[in-house]
This record gives structure tokens, sequence and C-alpha cells, in this order.
């Protein structure tokens, strides 16, 4: 079974930084793309950043060049660097991950994506 855990959320003032992490676990063939959204009260989740596994990364508008996406293809984990945060970055991040659990999967173009928990990040002052 597949799982991705998200954490490194928290209380920050505005212009602070935070560094989330999401660590895929259990048994799966490949890890393809990797991303993180977020969803604000009120609000529909959306894109942040995602990253392919050739480490080609895109952005939010209203991230770039504050947040950085990264991963450690050999830790099965991607991060988000945020800096200098607002208080519109205020929301639930979650991780999401498209998996290939076997060759066959990979074969037939049938990989999956699975999603964490979310992690809260607060910006206030």
């Amino acid at each position: 079974q597949v799982q991705l855990v998200e954490s490194g959320g928290g209380l920050v003032q505005p212009g602070g930084s935070l560094r989330l992490s999401c660590a895929a676990s259990g048994s799966f063939f490949r890890i393809n793309d990797m991303g993180w959204y977020r969803q604000a009260p009120g609000k529909e989740r959306e894109l942040v950043a995602d990253i392919t596994s050739g480490s080609s990364t895109n952005y939010a508008d209203s991230v770039k060049g504050r947040f950085t996406i990264s991963r450690d293809n050999a830790k099965n984990t991607a991060y988000l660097q945020m800096k200098n945060l607002k208080l519109e970055d205020t929301a639930i991040y979650f991780c999401k991950a498209h998996i290939a659990r076997d060759a066959i999967e990979v074969f037939y173009h049938t990989s999956q994506d699975y999603w964490g928990q979310g992690t809260q990040v607060t910006v206030t002052v």
C-alpha cells in the first residue's frame, strides 16, 4: 500500500520560512511527477508547484521566486522550501505523487495519483 506523509507545517510570521517534506512509503515501482497543492478555507485546492522525475519544475505565479520544489529520489521524498511567506499563503498543503505500483502499471499507463493527509501552514502576525 502506498502512503504519502507530509511534515514541516506550522505557524510563522510574514516574511518567515518553512520547509515541507513529503515522503512516500510502501510498495511501489516508480514515482513519476510529485507536486504540492494547497487549499485555503473556502477556496478550491490549487497547484503550488510540481516536479517531474527528471526534476523539471513548474510553479504557480503567486509563489514564483519565493518557493522552491525539489526531490530526493533515493529517499522517495519531495520538498517545498517556502521563503518570504505571506498571509495569503495560509492553507493546508497537500502532497501528490503519480506512482506506478509495478511494471504492469508502467506498461499499461495505469499509474495513479496518491495524496497525503495534508499539513497546515499558518502565516500570521
